[in-house]
């Protein structure tokens, strides 16, 4: 399990977050909410050690990430950026960056790292991308591809910052299943949304940030319960009961 213990995290001098402490238990979809700029996507960087901690500690299953190579790091947690770059490659290519951490230098693909390529991909519903070039799909379906390579790494821990963009609402919907199925595999899945009602329809935990700090935690119906929301957005969050369950919207 992922542990944040005093997390601070700042670029310069600017400190960005101040003591957040968290963890992402196995078997969960844990989901980041707040407002831009209130430090989601730095405390995902933070978790995986692309930046540095000023005080507070990051630990992989109690084992403190300093003491960790970025190649041990990459075996235990996968990461969805926020935006990539397009290169000049197939799908099926840049789904097996993900089994970067696997190889030796000079790397060499094995059998076994083109088949986990290939059930991510399909785990994505990607597959009919496979050898088509990166640059010659829509922003969606390199969606979907990247969402492939981080599950092509093969990690008990995956990190997704803002999943969803790009994607119609099926496949919204479908990345949201595809999440739950990994945390019923028994991974841990942390994303950064938002969209609040698939948030809040699909997650087992929230956690609120707001100006550098963890407001609140809880389940979806504790966080909705106790106004959190309508606080740090300043919006008044609604919701209506539909046969599906219930519905969110926002109002000002």
């Amino acid at each position: 399990m992922v542990e944040l213990s005093g997390l601070c995290v700042g670029y310069g001098e600017r400190p960005v977050l101040q003591g957040v402490s968290l963890n992402f238990p196995p078997g969960q979809v844990t989901i980041l909410l707040g407002p831009n700029g209130c430090g989601k996507s730095t405390l995902l960087k933070a978790a995986l050690g692309l930046i540095p901690v000023k005080e507070g500690a990051v630990r992989y299953d109690g084992q403190d990430i300093r003491s960790l190579s970025p190649k041990e790091i990459a075996r235990r947690a996968a990461y969805l950026a926020q935006s990539r770059g397009v290169p000049n490659i197939t799908a099926k290519r840049m789904v097996l960056h993900g089994r970067f951490p696997y190889l030796s230098y000079p790397r060499r693909y094995r059998p076994e790292d083109y088949e986990k390529a290939r059930e991510a991909l399909a785990w994505a519903d990607a597959l009919d991308l496979a050898d088509r070039p990166m640059g010659q799909i829509s922003g969606g379906q390199r969606q979907k591809v990247y969402l492939a390579m981080a599950l092509a790494q093969d990690t008990q821990t995956i990190f997704m910052d803002e999943p969803t963009a790009y994607l119609d609402i099926r496949h919204r919907l479908e990345v949201m299943a595809l999440a739950r199925r990994l945390a019923d595999m028994g991974r841990a899945v942390v994303l950064v949304l938002h969209d609040l009602d698939l948030a809040l329809k699909g997650a087992d935990r929230v956690a609120v940030l707001a100006d550098g700090t963890l407001r609140q935690t809880g389940s979806p119906e504790g966080i909705f319960s106790a106004g959190i929301l309508d606080e740090v957005f300043g919006v008044s969050v609604r919701r209506v009961r539909t046969e599906d369950g219930w519905q969110y919207y926002c109002g000002l």
